[in-house]
């Protein structure tokens, strides 16, 4: 495996929700066993690293983000000795492990809380965050973000704690530096095991003040980045990515400092939160506004050439499929998902390719009580009892529920998509036996090999690693068109997000370009439905 410790800035990234993925002994549930079977799949993709959703010890209250114990494999998903096997077939076929890493809060079900739970005197007990009041009082008000109260009492300490997220997932009391050297000691336990990296949940959270009513971006949560870098970061090609949903670009160049005090990239989510209607929450669904759009991905793109670094990505485990989202599950499904790809594979950046992305996934319709996703169910409660009709719940769920990223891989048009020989623990979208990924590998013409096509590029031409941004056309309302320049070369992309033919304003620009990739086979003057083409000269 290549030693630049920047091969990250040339990689494409594909996230495994695990659970989801391949189940390898009947249980209806995802394993690791399941995706070693699978690696020659995505060798056979191109992709360098594998982000695992947590596979870590756990109840599974949140899917895994409730952490029982870092150290240990949850046996839904196998044992310790199957991620050695992983990490290790993996390193034979190029490809890194990426560990998802929760360290805002653990689960109820920790020792260190458990330990914290049983007196003030307790050494775990300010592992955690505490408030002094009457049972039943309102504490500070606090929502927490999957909607109840953020303050549970504990009757045998007679104080209440701090949870940012669920009642399940107790926050950690960064404050306190035992916390951060225990974590610290945790992460590079998995540095030793061969892991190649972190992906850090909610990391923009670390630094929060509850008392101050500061959830995120608190004053001291550089600090603490700096710190945990320099203490758990710094070996050679150790990539690290934070989900950031405050990040903006003056942030992400703290986060993504080529100096590496902090972390190699940051997601931000704010192209993800444009297409939503004003002063409504995510479940309140809008189109997406295409300039907009261009204007975020644009500032973005800018802000961070020569200074910082992006990561590329439509989708993830929290967020709805793509080309449900923005392109056309329907009659342009297949060009939609090519072109959304093309738009994002041309930028500069890590790009990320969730599971089934590379296939054109679309969401799942499913009823209001077979919804799994506890911020799903809570929103369906919420919306009932404030009078809105099932009708108008459900368009909310299929357009927003993490459930839509969360079936089962389609693997095959076998029963269960190939995906498990049991009863699966989440329904596999009806639409398997046309969405898989039997039918589209080496199928000339297949997202898939759209895909694959578009990581091979990225190797070949350093302009999309490393050329400057220009966005193009900006007023049009139809069409997102950009170049990519580093002096000798330049690349040229041009999306029509329409359903309808439209007007190709840069035919005669395109005339003396050499075409690297287009969904479309035959060239043409006009840009046909969700046409999407990359340039080079």
């Amino acid at each position: 495996m290549e030693q630049n410790p920047n091969w990250w800035k040339q990689a494409v990234i594909y996230q495994i929700y695990p659970r989801s993925f391949q189940d390898s002994n009947a249980d209806g549930y995802g394993d690791i066993p399941g995706i070693i079977s699978r690696l020659d799949y995505l060798k056979t993709l191109g992709i360098d690293a594998i982000w695992l959703s947590p596979v870590c010890r756990s109840p599974q209250y949140d899917n895994g983000y409730d952490v029982s114990d870092y150290q240990d494999i949850d046996p839904m998903f196998g044992t310790l000795e199957d991620m050695d096997r992983l990490i290790s077939e993996a390193k034979k076929r190029d490809i890194r492990i990426i560990l998802d890493l929760v360290l805002n809060h653990t689960s109820h079900e920790h020792p260190w809380f458990l330990e914290a739970k049983k007196s003030r005197d307790n050494p775990y007990h300010d592992f955690y965050i505490w408030r002094d009041a009457e049972p039943g009082e309102r504490t500070d008000g606090s929502i927490a973000d999957f909607g109840d109260g953020s303050w549970q009492w504990v009757p045998e300490v007679e104080q209440f704690y701090y949870y940012q997220f669920s009642v399940w997932q107790p926050d950690l009391n960064w404050s306190n530096p035992k916390v951060r050297q225990a974590l610290y000691d945790m992460i590079n336990w998995w540095s030793d095991r061969g892991v190649g990296g972190f992906r850090l949940d909610v990391v923009d959270h670390l630094g929060k003040e509850p008392f101050q009513h500061i959830k995120v971006d608190g004053p001291k949560l550089h600090d603490y980045i700096k710190e945990m870098s320099a203490a758990a970061f710094r070996r050679p090609g150790l990539v690290t990515v934070g989900e950031a949903w405050s990040s903006n670009p003056t942030s992400a160049k703290l986060y993504s400092n080529p100096d590496g005090s902090e972390l190699s990239m940051v997601f931000q989510f704010e192209h993800i939160l444009l297409d939503k209607q004003p002063g409504g929450d995510k479940w309140d669904l809008a189109a997406l506004p295409l300039r907009k759009f261009k204007d975020v991905m644009c500032r973005w793109q800018q802000s961070l050439h020569g200074c910082g670094w992006n990561s590329l990505f439509y989708e993830n485990h929290d967020l709805p499929r793509i080309v449900s989202r923005w392109g056309d599950e329907g009659k342009y499904r297949v060009e939609s998902a090519k072109m959304l790809a093309i738009l994002l594979f041309g930028m500069e950046g890590t790009p990320y390719i969730y599971q089934g992305q590379e296939l054109g996934m679309t969401n799942i319709h499913l009823g209001l009580e077979e919804y799994n996703d506890i911020e799903t169910r809570n929103m369906i409660a919420a919306r009932r009892a404030a009078g809105y009709s099932d009708e108008s719940i459900l368009r909310s769920a299929y357009g927003r529920s993490r459930d839509n990223a969360r079936t089962p891989m389609q693997w095959s048009d076998a029963p269960n998509a190939g995906f498990t020989e049991g009863t699966p623990w989440l329904k596999v979208n009806e639409n398997y036996p046309e969405i898989n990924a039997e039918k589209q590998v080496d199928q000339p013409g297949s997202v898939f090999e759209c895909y694959r096509e578009l990581i091979r590029l990225r190797r070949e031409y350093p302009v999309i690693t490393g050329g400057s941004f220009d966005l193009l056309l900006e007023e049009d309302e139809d069409i997102f068109a950009y170049t990519r320049t580093d002096g000798a070369h330049k690349l040229l992309v041009i999306c029509n997000f329409r359903d309808r033919e439209i007007e190709n304003p840069l035919k005669e620009q395109l005339r003396n370009m050499t075409c690297l990739i287009s969904n479309y086979d035959m060239p043409s003057d006009t840009l046909r439905p969700y046409e999407a083409m990359m340039y080079y000269q």
